[in-house]
């Protein structure tokens, strides 16, 4: 799939213009409800239920303003986009439902427009925006460059969401809650293990701190000096503010080993060749 077509920003480039129909690529039509099964492909893991009872509200007074996305299929119609729509129709108890009927023939197009689509949602969390674009990596075989060009974002974007996936699952978990925010996550991830992560996490949610607040102390612990017997404290202290610096700008870990009689090598983690191409714009090649 990796050389198939850009979808554009979203279904929107998919879905048909209400007002100019011989130009549409689908139709719209009222469904039942009954016939229309989830979306097997659902990027999405949490759902608010709050938000999903004010929507079920909104729809109890005005109906369904925006229809939901299905493709046809033997048995009846399979959501692509619209699932808390659906559920609210459902738990209402309405039995039929407007929708574009999409002609989608394979797994992978729905998988990709599934993913696609939910990214663009603006209360979709960081975690699932992430584990979104990991999918159209993984499963849809693009690259990162790719991905950036079918969700209309720059790849530096991509990369940023991807590194979030590295932080302990209690963190992520944090993030889907909405607990702390993105700039909170990349603070942390300027730290080499994922106990001092999850030590400035537990204050941050305790304390209620400000990026900012946290960023001053993700630089205190990533500067505090380390034993190193083979060289002295004073070089020991300007090595660790070498690597803090170098996290700091390059947004990835980075390990400065120095050798007792000069020299050293200097160790920076990428964690696949699009994060590599991104690390050597940064070093200017």
């Amino acid at each position: 799939m990796a050389n198939k077509k850009a979808l554009g920003r979203g279904l929107s480039a998919l879905l048909p213009d209400i007002s100019t129909e011989e130009n549409a690529k689908g139709k719209i039509e009222t469904v039942q409800v009954a016939r229309v099964s989830p979306n097997p492909f659902q990027p999405r893991e949490k759902f608010d239920p709050a938000t999903l009872e004010e929507l079920k509200n909104s729809i109890a007074e005005k109906g369904v303003i925006q229809p939901v996305t299905v493709r046809q299929v033997e048995d009846g119609f399979q959501l692509i986009a619209g699932e808390r729509r659906l559920r609210a129709v459902r738990d209402l108890g309405i039995e039929t439902i407007p929708a574009y009927i999409l002609q989608i023939d394979s797994d992978e197009d729905m998988l990709e427009l599934a993913i696609i689509e939910n990214i663009h949602r603006e209360d979709l969390n960081p975690i699932d925006v992430a584990n979104g674009y990991r999918r159209l990596i993984e499963e849809c075989e693009l690259t990162q460059e790719q991905v950036a060009e079918k969700v209309g974002k720059d790849r530096t974007t991509i990369t940023n969401f991807l590194r979030l996936l590295k932080l302990p699952r209690r963190i992520q978990e944090s993030l889907q809650e909405q607990e702390l925010s993105m700039g909170h996550a990349r603070a942390l991830l300027a730290l080499e293990s994922a106990e001092q992560q999850l030590d400035i996490w537990k204050n941050i949610l305790q304390k209620k701190l400000s990026v900012r607040k946290v960023e001053e102390l993700v630089r205190t612990q990533s500067t505090k000096p380390k034993a190193k017997p083979e060289v002295p404290d004073k070089k020991a202290y300007y090595f660790e503010d070498v690597e803090n610096r170098l996290r700091q700008k390059l947004m990835t870990r980075v390990k400065v080993k120095p050798r007792a009689n000069g020299g050293g090598v200097v160790e920076v983690e990428f964690f696949d060749d699009d994060e590599l191409e991104r690390l050597l714009s940064l070093l200017g090649d």
